[in-house]
């Protein structure tokens, strides 16, 4: 019942999360934040079982900043995907793979901006925009109608605007705030909460 949205615009990646902690029918809490910086310019959304989340995504950061640490250079959000892509096909194929799905968004000042969809069977492909859980039924199709690839940052935010909009209206469960951050060359921007504004009659 998680939602994570990520669009790619012309010198950034604008990223929101909810905030629900869920287990079975129950809401836990209303704070919960599902994004994980990795790097300066580097962030990580997750979403699946909150163990393997939490744990998975700490595990990835700490092996980047050791990567920079021996190096004396960040991996490039390309490079970050493909490592984290392999930690996950490597888990599958034990006895304790990680039950999770997540868009890693980032900057490279070669490449510039860049957006990462993986699911947990470690599929992996940068695209343009993307969601994983049921957000994706209803706000795809917004995103497919409305992006264009040199959208600009207010256009961004509406169009985000319109497809958390569309889940408040469309979606069985409440998904009452997500969390909005944006990735470009200055880093990491955290634009903060953002809520479905109410419909017009």
């Amino acid at each position: 019942m998680e939602c994570l949205i990520g669009l790619q615009g012309k010198d950034f990646v604008l990223v929101a999360s909810d905030t629900m902690s869920a287990r079975s029918i129950v809401s836990m809490k209303q704070d919960q934040d599902k994004m994980f910086p990795l790097s300066d310019k580097l962030l990580m959304l997750v979403c699946g079982e909150s163990g393997d989340t939490a744990q998975f995504a700490e595990y990835i950061a700490k092996n980047i900043q050791l990567y920079k640490m021996r190096n004396g250079y960040e991996l490039s959000p390309s490079a970050a995907a493909n490592f984290t892509r392999k930690q996950l096909a490597d888990a599958l194929r034990s006895q304790t793979p990680y039950q999770v799905n997540l868009l890693l968004a980032g900057y490279d000042k070669e490449d510039g901006p860049g957006l990462f969809y993986m699911d947990y069977l470690a599929s992996l492909n940068k695209v343009p925009f993307g969601v994983h859980g049921y957000g994706g039924f209803f706000s795809l199709s917004v995103m497919d109608r409305f992006y264009r690839k040199d959208i600009t940052q207010p256009e961004a935010m509406k169009l985000l605007q319109q497809c958390i909009d569309e889940l408040s209206k469309r979606f069985i469960v409440n998904m009452s705030s997500f969390n909005v951050r944006m990735v470009s060359k200055d880093g990491i921007q955290n634009l903060g909460v953002i809520k479905p504004q109410p419909a017009s009659v």
